[in-house]
């Protein structure tokens, strides 16, 4: 571990930390508001999901969805096709089940202590910290990867970020800062106004990582933090934040079938609690990822066309998943097929998973 800063040099790193986001800070929708429901929504979704995507979402959910009550009250079909392509889909369910609770508890706002936010369904350590440091000028740290990887690298703190004693050491380091911007000093933002500087550090720490402190090539010249950075003065920026290696990836390989009756595609619901819960799909089953003989392992569906109409490659996690659409057809009743029969106007209004968004993309001039 590198050698700790004093009080004195973590107040100038506060102060041109401040300096350097009212200068450089994007102009996102969400910092123009200090509604902490509006803040906490587009945290959510910046969760695992780059802000060029989030920007139009949250646009859109602040539309249809603008308050907490309206979100509580909402159906959860409806949230979830607010929420289709963004994927985690257990964040919406538990951003609903949250802002419930803040109606039966806390009058439809969103709490006022970080302990309350803490308590909510869903709401972790990251995500109570930044709404209210962001919302309520509460000095509470936040400690994301762009964060870790800041820290690591100017204070020189080695071993896993996500292990015990590193990451409890860049918590620590993350409430100091943050507690230093709460200390009275003043440094406009980025729209000319002053104070609210706790949110403000927070921000900047999240903003010099995306912007500056990069994961591969970082832009140390043009940093704030350069003269102080333990990395960059041993020339290790590279070996900071000492991650371990990603778990192995899998590759897996998945047969939908597309299967028609009377103008109608046969269509079903993802079960609760699973990957991608709620979602609508059309029906599939997981094959060999080498094999070229299919017929065995579609039963009951029955093949009606061997070419594929569509090849989705997508990722969950450390999956690496190739789904193929067939036609096919299905003996039997319809009554009694394993999912229920849709036109294809009534599938484009239900959520779907992005890879079979696709397939149905691939069924466009299908009425």
């Amino acid at each position: 571990m590198g050698t700790l800063k004093t009080s004195k040099q973590n107040l100038r790193v506060v102060e041109r930390l401040l300096k350097w986001f009212g200068e450089n800070a994007r102009d996102l929708p969400w910092r123009r508001t200090r509604d902490p429901y509006a803040i906490w929504i587009s945290e959510i979704m910046l969760q695992q999901t780059q802000v060029k995507t989030v920007t139009a979402y949250w646009e859109r959910w602040m539309r249809v969805l603008p308050d907490v009550r309206a979100l509580a009250r909402a159906r959860p079909a409806q949230t979830h096709k607010l929420w289709e392509g963004l994927g985690y889909y257990a964040r919406v369910r538990n951003a609903q089940a949250a802002a419930r609770v803040m109606v039966e508890k806390h009058g439809g706002q969103f709490p006022r202590t970080f302990a309350e936010a803490l308590a909510l369904p869903g709401v972790g350590r990251y995500t109570a910290g930044a709404v209210c440091s962001i919302a309520y000028n509460l000095p509470t740290p936040v400690l994301d990867g762009n964060v870790m990887r800041v820290l690591s690298r100017v204070f020189g703190v080695s071993g896993d970020p996500r292990g015990k004693e590193a990451n409890a050491r860049l918590w620590g380091l993350a409430e100091e800062l943050v507690g230093i911007s709460d200390c009275g000093f003043r440094i406009a933002d980025f729209r000319g106004t002053q104070g609210r500087n706790c949110g403000w550090l927070n921000e900047a720490l999240m903003e010099l990582g995306a912007l500056v402190c990069a994961p591969r090539e970082p832009h140390c010249a043009v940093c704030p933090l350069r003269r102080m950075c333990f990395a960059r003065r041993e020339d290790r920026v590279a070996e900071f934040p000492a991650l371990k290696p990603a778990g192995k990836i899998s590759r897996r390989r998945f047969a939908a079938f597309i299967v028609k009756r009377n103008g109608r595609f046969l269509a079903r619901q993802r079960p609760a609690g699973g990957v991608n819960a709620h979602l609508w799909e059309f029906p599939n089953v997981e094959v060999a990822p080498g094999g070229n003989n299919l017929a065995a392992a579609v039963a009951p569906f029955v093949m009606t066309e061997r070419k594929a109409l569509c090849r989705v490659r997508h990722s969950i996690t450390r999956h690496r998943i190739l789904l193929e659409a067939y036609r096919a057809e299905l003996p039997g009743p319809a009554g009694a097929a394993p999912g229920v029969w849709r036109t294809r106007a009534q599938l484009e209004r239900l959520a779907m998973t992005s890879a079979h968004r696709k397939i149905l993309a691939a069924l466009r001039d299908e009425l």
